[in-house]
């Protein structure tokens, strides 16, 4: 049986192992007499705005958070040219955070956010997430900055929903992820695609990758389905997403984990006809941060 997950998707431990698998790999990045993927550390100031979660103390202007009484605090705002904006958008729907046996579908996408996101630091790169829901009805976001503490703040963002800015729907997907972003960017979709529309939802991503980098990251769900025979031959199912209730056979509920590698099979056959790289990530933890960095760092050194 499916239940809600109460424990941290990702704990310190594993954090420190994926930065520990991310230097070991980055060496040959930044030794040898090949050029360096580095190009500097200068910062061009962009402007003021309001004092939001993550901000680093030293960026506060004082003088000018004066004028309003220091309510809100205003930081300056500062842009790094030479570095790759990553911004993940991450599924974070009510059906990948049920788990079986304490193993849930988030938790890979949240290790794919990490890996992701501590590599982008090692390249000195902004990185910031965006959080969806089911159908996206309902986005949210954290602006992409520069550092491990913005890194681990995207974290718990996604896992509490507790990110910065409501996105607003305008129109199509693509226009609403493109207009929230500043810049074009690198942009790993993070999910395990159990949507009903799921051609629509291609088909707008293949627009937006006509000006972004959009690339898919499969997470596989089908360990999620794949539940112990019922005693009975029938049994009664709820849906976390649409909170509707119905009998299903237990011949059926056996089928649902095959039903699903279908279904996931058939996106990944999709993607690639819009012209949409997939990543697919399975059950092994290990195995996924290998792929997922080496993906990532390719993908990166290309818009480099």
């Amino acid at each position: 049986m499916k239940v809600l997950v109460r424990k941290p998707l990702i704990d310190v431990a594993e954090i420190a192992e994926i930065e520990l698998l991310i230097l070991r790999r980055m060496r040959e990045h930044t030794m040898g007499e090949h050029a360096s993927v580095f190009r500097g550390s200068g910062f061009d100031f962009v402007g003021l705005r309001d004092w939001e979660p993550g901000d680093r103390p030293s960026n506060i202007d004082w003088p000018q958070s004066t004028f309003n009484n220091f309510t809100p605090l205003v930081v300056r705002e500062f842009e790094q040219h030479s570095t790759a904006t990553i911004m993940v958008v991450a599924d974070r729907s009510a059906s990948t955070f049920c788990s079986v046996n304490g193993v849930s579908i988030a938790s890979g996408v949240a290790r794919a956010i990490a890996t992701i996101g501590l590599s982008a630091v090692f390249f000195q790169d902004m990185f910031g997430v965006m959080t969806f829901d089911r159908g996206f009805d309902s986005i949210s976001a954290v602006r992409p900055r520069i550092g491990r503490n913005h890194v681990i703040y995207c974290m718990d963002a996604y896992q509490h929903a507790t990110a910065d800015v409501e996105v607003r729907r305008h129109g199509d997907l693509s226009l609403t992820i493109g207009g929230h972003l500043r810049n074009p960017c690198l942009i790993p979709i993070v999910s395990d695609f159990l949507d009903d529309d799921v051609e629509h939802t291609l088909r707008e991503l293949a627009m937006l990758n006509t000006r972004h980098d959009v690339f898919l990251v499969l997470v596989d769900s089908a360990f999620a389905f794949d539940l112990p025979d019922a005693p009975a031959g029938w049994v009664e199912a709820y849906d976390v997403e649409t909170h509707q209730a119905g009998i299903v056979s237990a011949a059926e509920v056996r089928q649902l984990g095959a039903r699903v590698t279908a279904w996931q099979d058939e996106v990944a056959r999709l993607a690639k006809d819009h012209d949409l790289d997939v990543l697919r990530l399975g059950a092994q933890p290990d195995q996924n941060v290998h792929a997922l960095l080496e993906f990532v760092v390719e993908r990166r050194l290309r818009r480099v």
